[in-house]
């Protein structure tokens, strides 16, 4: 006898991350936090060890009246000058012209989410990278989606050959391609496409479209980590030559952005030819937003608005040094690897670096001989997830020789 609905995943989820982040803890209760490297941690860390907190946000948030936190936001869509906000961020600097809507979500998960379960019916696909976030293959699983992987790189660069041999060979059992791209700073390689890459995936999306409606989910999640930030949204012109049967939904993470984790807020940015094919799935969204979790947080929408914009230049001068020790880290990790030979995907910027171990057995014993000498990552699909974001400058040197040598024994 069963309780839930029949078609529905009940194995237990077994949360990889959190499983290890649990082990690195004991191992630094046990021998000391000085003989381990966690490296396993997904949000940025300061030197000392600590989890950042921007002064920038978290200073105005706590001056916001607990009237204003403990009341319900404007609108089960998000409070109109957090919508307005979110598209002046996210969109407005690259020039993109295409109609838009924006609908806040509980994080960029929020946004990922809603448009797995909107877009796609039980028993359909979606496109996602073979190396990507696990929680993707999650989420659909859950919808009751089939989910098929192009692989990501072809040498040094996207493999555009895989992506549209996946989508044509869905393209013949649907009718309809919903796919995930998550860019720039790709989780977990670090990878961001070129605007000549995105013109060819684009023109690409343009010829599917002319046999199937086709939805475009852009994960931006880290994209204000981006190394070359003022020039990080212009990419997003190149959709302006959608067609009319293509649109895009940015999934844009106010928790990434703000260092602002716990307090669950991002949003669905709606882009597509016309008004009339927005609207369209803007009202679908709408529904389920207020059928899903009703409200984002009041509190966060607003201080999201009050930081990007009235607290900007001291907001940027705190983010800005942080992005530069994220920079000095990867540059530590990847320059090291690249002296002693140590593989990893093609990265450019952002949190993680991921060494290549193509061969998933082998990297299941390359974990726990990691392990075993208290260095502690993350498993991803093909590969070791290194945390740069959570690492200090110390802990990072040294590091890929280190990995290399233990690989070399296995």
């Amino acid at each position: 006898m069963s309780f839930v609905k029949s078609k529905v995943n009940t194995t237990p989820i077994e949360d990889t991350v959190f499983a290890i982040v649990k082990k690195a803890k004991e191992a630094k209760a046990a021998v000391g936090a000085e003989n381990v490297v966690d490296a396993t941690i997904g949000s940025l860390y300061n030197e000392e060890g600590t989890i950042v907190a921007f002064d920038s946000v978290f200073t105005p948030y706590n001056n916001i009246p607990k009237e204003t936190k403990a009341a319900y936001a404007g609108s089960f869509v998000g409070n109109d000058s957090f919508r307005d906000q979110v598209y002046n961020w996210v969109v407005k600097p690259s020039g993109c012209s295409l109609a838009h809507s924006v609908i806040a979500t509980p994080g960029g998960t929020g946004a990922v989410a809603i448009t797995l379960s909107e877009i796609l019916d039980e028993g359909e696909t979606v496109i996602l990278p073979e190396i990507a976030w696990g929680s993707y293959k999650l989420m659909a699983t859950m919808d009751n989606l089939n989910v098929k992987t192009y692989s990501l790189f072809e040498g040094d660069h996207f493999n555009l050959t895989s992506f549209k041999e996946t989508c044509q060979e869905v393209m013949k059992t649907q009718k309809k391609l919903l796919m995930i791209i998550n860019d720039p700073c790709h989780n977990p390689t670090g990878y961001s496409l070129t605007i000549e890459e995105w013109k060819e995936v684009v023109a690409f999306l343009n010829e599917c479209g002319k046999q199937v409606p086709v939805v475009l989910l852009n994960d931006i999640a880290y994209i204000d980590y981006a190394y070359d930030l003022p020039h990080s949204r212009d990419y997003m012109a190149t959709f302006d030559a959608f067609s009319e049967n293509v649109m895009a939904v940015i999934a844009f993470s106010c928790s990434k952005a703000l260092t602002s984790y716990g307090l669950r807020c991002g949003a669905a940015v709606l882009l597509g030819k016309t008004q009339e094919i927005v609207r369209g799935v803007e009202i679908v969204f709408e529904k389920a937003a207020r059928a899903t979790w009703s409200n984002v947080p009041n509190a966060a929408m607003d201080n999201f608005t009050y930081v990007t914009t009235e607290n900007y230049d001291t907001y940027m001068k705190e983010k800005a040094y942080y992005v530069d020790l994220l920079k000095q880290r990867s540059d530590i990790f990847t320059s090291e690897a690249d002296a002693c030979g140590l593989a990893y995907y093609p990265y450019k910027e952002g949190f993680f670096v991921t060494v290549k171990i193509e061969d998933n057995a082998l990297r299941d014993r390359y974990h726990e001989a990691l392990m075993a000498q208290h260095i502690y990552t993350v498993k991803v699909n093909k590969g070791i997830r290194v945390a740069v974001c959570s690492l200090s400058v110390d802990k990072t040197k040294g590091l890929a020789k280190r990995m290399k040598d233990i690989l070399n024994s296995l």
